[in-house]
């Protein structure tokens, strides 16, 4: 019956596109286009922070990056990159309730992140200041993080960290200044505990990483045995993948 009513929904109103809105064959999916044109980050990759390498560097390789400026966290991984084809999923999930686009986006993620997802403990978002959570009415990484935790049967837990105050957009700020707006702006809620734990940090949008930084070191200062980075896309200008 559930499947019957699905065809019939489907004929009144055609399932579309999430991208563009044409025509597709099924819901919650892309049309051929838009597909082709996401830019996918896959391998042959950077060991540590997941850059795409041109051609295989061998097990274990790192990049010039890694190699000058180790990670504040044990791995980096996106599942796309953040460009004029991705960015109006991510926006309109983000920024304009488009929740219908949550499974898509979570599926790509869960793929990116297969390796780190498959021996962890529990699954956290970045938190949003409870001002801009009330104005947004959503975590759009908390929503990210409880798909994933279904998806891999890893424990998501919403609330493991907190956002102690309010900090400006980084959109236009320096590296420098990413990393400074946020120091000392997230902690560990009260109750909660991440000792000996591997912790899976979920965001939507990797630029500098200043704020993944700054909550690992949250969670590394708590006793976390491990904290890797799961992005849904990641700035990487001027980069081929």
């Amino acid at each position: 019956m559930r499947g019957a009513g699905v065809r019939l929904l489907d004929l009144v109103l055609p399932p579309r596109c999430l991208g563009c809105g044409e025509a597709v064959a099924a819901a919650g999916t892309l049309c051929g286009i838009c597909w082709r044109g996401i830019g996918f980050i896959t391998a042959p990759q950077c060991t540590a922070c997941g850059r795409p390498f041109p051609h295989d560097m061998g097990a274990d390789a790192l990049c010039a990056v890694c190699v000058a400026a180790p990670l504040p966290f044990d791995r980096l991984r996106a599942a796309v990159l953040y460009d004029d084809a991705s960015r109006p999923l991510i926006l309109g999930f983000k920024h304009g309730d488009r929740m219908e686009t949550a499974p898509l986006l979570a599926g790509w993620m869960a793929r990116a992140g297969a390796d780190m997802l498959a021996d962890a403990d529990l699954i956290a978002p970045v938190p949003l200041h409870r001002w801009r959570l009330f104005a947004r009415r959503y975590n759009q990484a908390a929503v990210l993080a409880q798909r994933l935790g279904s998806l891999s049967g890893v424990r998501a837990v919403p609330d493991l960290l907190t956002r102690r105050r309010r900090t400006p957009s980084q959109g236009s700020l320096s590296r420098e200044g990413r990393a400074r707006n946020v120091a000392g702006a997230f902690a560990l809620r009260p109750g909660r505990s991440v000792q000996g734990l591997r912790v899976v940090l979920v965001d939507d949008v990797y630029t500098t990483g200043a704020t993944a930084a700054e909550c690992a070191r949250v969670l590394t200062r708590a006793g976390a045995a491990r904290v890797d980075v799961l992005a849904l896309a990641r700035v990487l200008k001027g980069e081929v993948i």
